[in-house]
């Protein structure tokens, strides 16, 4: 698995566009993230991909105008998948994790 950084300027669209082009290959998208950073914002991905879909991926997320910088490292299986916080109102989820 890889976890792919892209930072990109936040107009309209540009985040669906970064996610469209894993879903157009039909790739599982276990893990996504975006957030504000200092230098704009930022989607975390973590998708199971080939040598050739790195590719292909890193093409199509440059492709959009307002993509600045696409980062990939390797994930380590062991540590398991990032999960968001739980909200304080969902306490199903706290008392199922506890």
């Amino acid at each position: 698995m890889h976890i792919f950084h892209i930072h990109y300027r936040n107009t309209q669209g540009t985040l669906m566009r970064i996610i469209n082009a894993a879903s157009r290959r039909a790739l599982e998208l276990p893990y996504v993230k975006a957030e504000a950073n200092a230098n704009g914002h930022q989607a975390t991905l973590l998708l199971e991909v080939t040598p050739k879909q790195i590719g292909q991926l890193r093409r199509d997320w440059y492709a959009i105008v307002d993509v600045t910088e696409v980062s990939i490292a390797e994930f380590e299986t062991g540590l398991g998948v990032p999960h968001p916080p739980i909200s304080a109102g969902d306490e199903s989820v706290r008392s199922a994790t506890a």
